[in-house]
Parts: structure tokens; sequence; C-alpha cells
């Protein structure tokens, strides 16, 4: 069994693979100052309920974007599992050329997205994630990462809207009945949804427009689904793309 980790500002994701197909999968928040016994407790838990246990795990890949978090969970994965987590970051094989001005610039999440994208879609294609940043990320019909744009995810835009407006209240983000609202609540839920989708539209336009060349475009992230159903931008969604990426990345590195 190989359990897949994906440390993100937001949620830690997990999930087992047993050979290429997901069993189970998690979210979990991720909190800085959890040491890895805290982070285990959960994990055993978890893994407790689909009617498994540590000694059934042989392999552990993790990808992280929040620096600190590396570090506990390569310390979880060696005292629960006895196993050095493969960590996805310089010196990893991707099979796939980054050809970015900095190639250890990359976000590791972007990287593993556009693998798993491209080994279920091929290219070119153009990944939405829609996490605590909204990122979108090229990858060629060669199988390069050519790279992409970087917005203020969804969460972030709406606790700055509340945070710095005097009247305004904390709203849900959710699928509006009409972009025209009739009241504060109403008009607030509808500008930032269908800000975000225009956003999502008007950026995979001028990707397309700049490689000259139609793109399949995958959507993943919590929130994929409820953009996608608005878009006309998406293609698909996949919430586990990620958790697939990890996967082949461990195929090529063991």
């Amino acid at each position: 069994m190989l359990l897949v980790i994906d440390i993100g500002n937001t949620n830690v994701v997990l999930g087992i693979y047993d050979g290429v197909e997901l069993t189970a999968s998690w979210r979990l928040a991720t909190i800085k100052g959890r040491t890895e016994d805290e982070y285990g407790i959960l994990l055993g838990n978890l893994i407790e309920q689909v009617n498994l246990c540590p000694k059934d795990i042989d392999g552990v890949i993790l990808a992280c974007v929040v620096p600190p978090l590396a570090s506990v969970f390569e310390k979880l994965s060696r005292k629960m599992f006895d196993i050095a987590a493969l960590v996805v970051g310089p010196g990893a094989r991707t099979g796939m050329p980054i050809l970015y001005d900095n190639p250890k610039e990359v976000g590791a999440d972007r990287i593993v997205n556009a693998i798993g994208a491209f080994a279920e879609h091929k290219g070119p294609l153009i990944i939405v994630d829609f996490g605590t940043a909204t990122t979108f990320d090229v990858v060629s019909a060669r199988g390069q990462y050519t790279g992409g744009a970087i917005a203020p995810g969804i969460g972030i835009s709406m606790d700055a809207l509340f945070s710095r407006t005097a009247k305004l209240p904390r709203v849900d983000f959710t699928h509006p009945k009409s972009v025209i609202g009739k009241n504060t609540v109403d008009s607030m839920q509808a500008g930032i949804y269908f800000g975000y989708v225009g956003l999502v539209d008007a950026i995979v336009s001028r990707i397309i427009k700049d490689l000259g060349e139609d793109c399949f475009v995958l959507a993943t992230g919590g929130l994929a689904s409820m953009i996608a159903d608005e878009s006309d931008a998406i293609d698909a969604v996949d919430e586990d793309i990620t958790l697939k990426g990890l996967r082949i990345l461990y195929e090529l590195n063991t």
C-alpha cells in the first residue's frame, strides 16, 4: 500500500493506493503547530477506519508547500511506518521538463498536478487548481511544464472583503441563483462567484490565445465543481489529480 500526502496551505490531503486504485482519501486542516505525534494520531484513526494498520503501508510520498510541515511528516513516516518518505522537490525524478526561469520556484503541488493531468489527458492542457491560491498551470503537447498564472484564492478574497470593509458581513461561498443580488449577502455572493467564473474563463482564454492552440482544461480543488457549473472554459473536474500525480511520481522514483 502506498500513502500519498499533499500538504497545502489550507488542507493536508492524504490517500492510500493499492496498486493504481485509490482505496481511501481524507482531508485534514493544515495546522503548522501540530507535531508528528498529533498528526500521527489522526492518521492512525483514519487508517483504522478502512480496516488497515501501519504495517500495511510500504511506501510514502509527500508534496509540501508549507516548509515547517515537511519535516513533521517525514518524522511521522519514520516513526509510524519505519519508512523514509519520498519528498517531491529538487533531485526527484519527474519525467517532465520544467521550462521555468528557476524550476525550484515552482510549487511541488503544481508539478504533481501537471504530471497527473498529463498522464491522463496528454497535452496541451491547462490545470486550474482552486486552493489557497488559484493557480493555472500549462503543459505542452510534448509534456513540458511551460509555466502559468497565480491569482488570489477564493477564500483569501472573501476574507479580505470582510476584513477590509466596515459594514459588509462574512458570507458563504455558494452558487447564486442570479448575478443580480437583491440584498447585501446575495450581492456579495454573486460578485464573488461570478467574478471567479469570469476570472477563470478570461485567464484560460488568454493562455490559449498566447499558445495559439486549443487546450484541454482540467479543474481540481475543493471548489472546482462549483465553478465548473458556470464556466465555459473548464472541460472536466478531477479532485484527485494531485494524489494521482503523487502515485506516478513514486513509481518513477522507485
